[in-house]
């Protein structure tokens, strides 16, 4: 005689079900220098929802813009970002500028190109360097320091700065070039260039590293243009956009930028992208030494009133910043402090992103995700 056996009836279907799980990634983290939230749902190993929850570092930058005078707001603008200092500050002289119609020495214009660019390989050496740790490679991170501190050395010299250089003015730079400063700068950017071959074979001869990148994280253009995000990530899945080129501003329109991008749209696209632009930036970085080699002595910055008051109106200026597009949109009602001062934030954009992105995806492979997003937490929450 046969056997039947009944399975899962009733409050035994409930049983053998699965519940989804919260899982919070963050705040709490005792070495960030930044407090990201992820609140995702899990469905055993899978994400089945995401949401990044901010604002746990928000220091209220635009509404310190109101209280400060023109001068002032650069200290603020400079520190959201803290990796791409100095391309933070170009936004804010950038618009007073355009707002007062002042013409800045062509020996300020070339400068700030130079240091813009040696800003943005700073920037992306770092996460050339911290990438690879979060997905479990130390050893980059050690090469990616020794090449930032031949860069950090000749920036810190100009500006007096490490991070925060404090280095640009309204209607111009802080001061001249250190005599003999360009022929080390030449020779920082030589020998970066000359050993940015040890990173590269370091990671991207690595198989594991390979593995858990390709593939992994694609992010669509569809999804690129919907979200606004911009840089790097962005011409990983193909957007051929950078600012540089597209809408010069500084010197960029007597350069030749040229724009890396990939198809894939992948971590390891992305990763590649960063690697590719800092030889990018290293070769305009040279076109700039030569440039500024050829100009006559001359002025590096404008004269300025000792109360600078910009004109009634507004203006919006935009700056392809190394993690992507900042936007700083200025009102004015005359006065000596901005009347409104919007700042739009490239990590912002390129983080909320990931309500899309990681849906679908492994526990296992969010790590590797979240970190070729390539975002500053402060450059989030302003």
């Amino acid at each position: 005689m046969g056997r039947e056996r009944i399975v899962g009836i009733g409050a035994g279907a409930k049983e053998l079900a699965t519940e989804d799980m919260t899982l919070n990634i963050g705040p709490q983290h005792p070495s960030t220098h930044g407090v990201l939230r992820l609140r995702l749902t899990l469905d055993g190993e899978r994400i089945s929802s995401a949401e990044p929850i901010i604002g746990y570092m928000h220091r209220g930058a635009e509404k310190l813009f109101e209280v400060r005078d023109f001068r002032q707001i650069i200290v603020l603008a400079n520190r959201h970002d803290w990796l791409s200092a100095f391309s933070n500050e170009l936004g804010v002289v950038l618009a007073v500028e355009r707002m007062l119609g002042m013409e800045v020495p062509d020996r300020a214009t070339w400068a700030r190109t130079l240091l813009a660019e040696l800003n943005r390989v700073l920037n992306h050496l770092m996460f050339l360097g911290s990438y690879p740790l979060e997905v479990g490679a130390i050893t980059p991170i050690f090469y990616a320091f020794r090449e930032r501190e031949h860069l950090q050395r000749v920036m810190e010299e100009i500006s007096g700065g490490r991070m925060h250089y404090m280095f640009n003015r309204v209607g111009g730079l802080k001061e001249d070039l250190p005599a003999g400063w360009t022929h080390r700068a030449r020779a920082a950017v030589a020998d970066v260039r000359s050993r940015m071959s040890d990173i590269a074979d370091l990671i991207m001869g690595n198989e594991i590293f390979r593995a858990r990148t390709r593939g992994v994280g694609v992010l669509a253009e569809e999804q690129i243009l919907q979200y606004g995000v911009s840089g790097p990530i962005a011409r990983a899945s193909g957007v051929d956009f950078d600012l540089r080129r597209d809408e010069p501003y500084l010197a960029y329109g007597d350069l030749d930028v040229r724009v890396v991008t990939r198809t894939e749209g992948d971590c390891l696209a992305r990763f590649e992208c960063l690697l590719d632009q800092v030889y990018a930036s290293l070769d305009l970085a040279d076109t700039c030494l030569d440039r500024l080699g050829e100009l006559p002595p001359g002025p590096i910055n404008q004269r300025l009133p000792k109360v600078l008051k910009v004109p009634e109106g507004h203006t919006y200026a935009w700056t392809e910043n190394p993690l992507g597009i900042n936007g700083y949109y200025l009102v004015s009602h005359g006065e000596k402090t901005p009347w409104r001062m919007k700042l739009r934030s490239a990590s912002f954009n390129n983080i909320q992103v990931l309500s899309e992105l990681l849906p679908g995806t492994l526990v296992a492979d969010m790590i590797a995700i979240l970190g070729s997003m390539f975002f500053v937490v402060g450059d989030i929450d302003k």
